[in-house]
C-alpha cells in the first residue's frame, strides 16, 4: 500500500540547456523539451528498498503538536497530545486546479493499475505541497509529476513503473531527464529532507474531501 523548493524560490522549467548551471531562483513556466543531454540517474538519497511502507508508518511528519485537557482526576489534570496538520485549504486547492490539468489527467487515466498514482501516493503530493510552502498559485504541472515521483521513491520498491512519468511530460525527449532529476532533488531539499509521510496523514488530507474522485483510487477495490 502506497501512500512538496525551499523549492527554489522560483523554478524555471524553460529550454535553457541543461549544461547551463542552475541557478538558485529557478520557476517552472513551461514544460518544453529542452536540449540534449544523456539521463544520468540521480543519487541525492539513498532508497530503502522493502521497507519503505513499514518505516512511513512510524516515521515522525511535519506536523505540530498541541495539548488539549483530556480530564481531571482529583487534584491531577490529564493531557492528551493533538497533532495538527501544517496542510493548508489553499494546498488542496492547487491540487485539485492541477487534476484539470490535460497532461496529469491523460496520465492518471492512463495508469488504470494505480501502479503509480494510487491514492496515498496523491495524497503525498498535498503533503509534499505543504512542506515546501510555496504560494499555492505558483504550482504548476512540473510540481505535480516531481511530487509524485518523489512519492513513489518514498513508498514504491518497484522504481520502474514511475518513469512512465516522462513520456507524458517530455515525449519521446530524453533530453529533460537530467534537469527532473535535479528539480526532484531541489523538492527533498525543499521540504526538508522529509519525504516521508504516515498513514495517518494521508488519511486526514484524503478527509479533507472525503467524496472526491481521486480517493477512490484504492488498490484494494482492484482485488
Amino acid at each position: 500500500m502506497a501512500r512538496c523548493l525551499p523549492f527554489s524560490k522560483s523554478v524555471d522549467q524553460s529550454t535553457s540547456t541543461v549544461s547551463q548551471k542552475p541557478s538558485p531562483a529557478l520557476m517552472i513556466k513551461e514544460e518544453v523539451p529542452g536540449p540534449s543531454a544523456t539521463w544520468i540517474p540521480s543519487s541525492s538519497f539513498s532508497r530503502i528498498q522493502g521497507i519503505k511502507r513499514k518505516y512511513s508508518d512510524v516515521m515522525p511528519t511535519e506536523t505540530q503538536d498541541r495539548w488539549s485537557v483530556k480530564g481531571i482526576v482529583g487534584l491531577k489534570m490529564q493531557l492528551k497530545r493533538r497533532r495538527v496538520s501544517i496542510v493548508r485549504p489553499e494546498d488542496h486547492k492547487a491540487f485539485n486546479r492541477l487534476l484539470g490539468d490535460p497532461v496529469v489527467q491523460n496520465f492518471l487515466a492512463w495508469d488504470t493499475k494505480l501502479r503509480v498514482s494510487d491514492k496515498y501516493l496523491l495524497s503525498m503530493i498535498i503533503a509534499y505541497f505543504a512542506r515546501a510552502g510555496r504560494p499555492p498559485y505558483q504550482y504548476q504541472r512540473l510540481h505535480f509529476f516531481l511530487a509524485l515521483y518523489l512519492a513513489n521513491d518514498m513508498e514504491e520498491d518497484r522504481q520502474g513503473p514511475k518513469h512512465s512519468m516522462f513520456a507524458f511530460l517530455f515525449g519521446q525527449d530524453h533530453t529533460q531527464r537530467v534537469k527532473f532529476q535535479w528539480l526532484r532533488a531541489q523538492l527533498f531539499r525543499a521540504i526538508g529532507w522529509k519525504a516521508w509521510v504516515t498513514r495517518e496523514e494521508c488519511e486526514e488530507i484524503q478527509a479533507y474531501q472525503p467524496n472526491h474522485w481521486v480517493w477512490k483510487r484504492d488498490r484494494d477495490l482492484l482485488q
